[in-house]
């Protein structure tokens, strides 16, 4: 079962609504979920790396909530407002509509990719603004659904672009890993496929599930 970490504060204003943690716990009760921990960014970083680490962090308070497998659609803040809004009929079932441009994006998939992943889908979203707040738990939806119904990266990878920044036709290809070269999230500087894998080798959760899909 995944679990989501979603600070206090933003969710209640979301909802509209400021809960008593009772009133909140009795909630997801009733909607099926479970609220598992209050806690702290503080509390998160000391108990995983130790007290050391924390200093500094943030002491805001963070609702960590067990989520069922089946309901992807809750796993952002996003996704649990929008259930229990409509759980509380406060607001209908979101509807969403695709609509074709007059100039239409363009990937082209090469003949390699078939024997890696020989399926592509993609979408462009239109008029997005990100606050910090909202970017992080845009990321975290994607590792979450990587972990859940991507079973680790294994059948399904995710890859957001900004479109403002890029330009197509856009072109998905399969390469041997010294002839890639990429801006990892996070870093400052492109790698290799190679030096990608060397980077992360050193992380245990990153090696074990993700540079084993790379090797192939």
């Amino acid at each position: 079962m995944p679990t989501i970490a979603v600070k206090r504060d933003l969710l209640f204003k979301a909802l509209g609504k400021t809960y008593s943690e009772e009133e909140f716990q009795n909630l997801c009760f009733e909607f099926g979920l479970e609220l598992d921990d209050v806690t702290t960014e503080k509390q998160m970083i000391a108990k995983e790396q130790g007290s050391e680490q924390s200093t500094g962090a943030s002491e805001e308070i963070i609702y960590k909530i067990d989520i069922p497998a089946n309901r992807y659609d809750l796993l952002s803040l996003e996704g649990l407002v929008t259930g229990l809004l409509v759980f509380l009929n406060k607001t209908r079932v979101p509807c969403y509509n695709s609509i074709k441009p007059l100039i239409p994006e363009e990937i082209v998939m090469k003949k390699e990719c078939l024997k890696v992943r020989e399926h592509i889908v993609a979408a462009v979203l239109r008029d997005i603004t990100f606050t910090q707040d909202s970017y992080n738990s845009f990321i975290d939806l994607q590792d979450k659904l990587h972990q859940t119904i991507g079973r680790k990266r294994s059948i399904v990878s995710i890859g957001t672009h900004d479109l403002d920044t890029i330009k197509g036709p856009f072109v998905y290809d399969a390469k041997p890993p010294s002839d890639i070269r990429f801006k990892p999230l996070n870093q400052t500087k492109e790698y290799t496929g190679e030096e990608i894998m060397e980077l992360y080798a050193v992380n245990i959760f990153c090696k074990n599930n993700y540079l084993r899909n790379g090797e192939k």
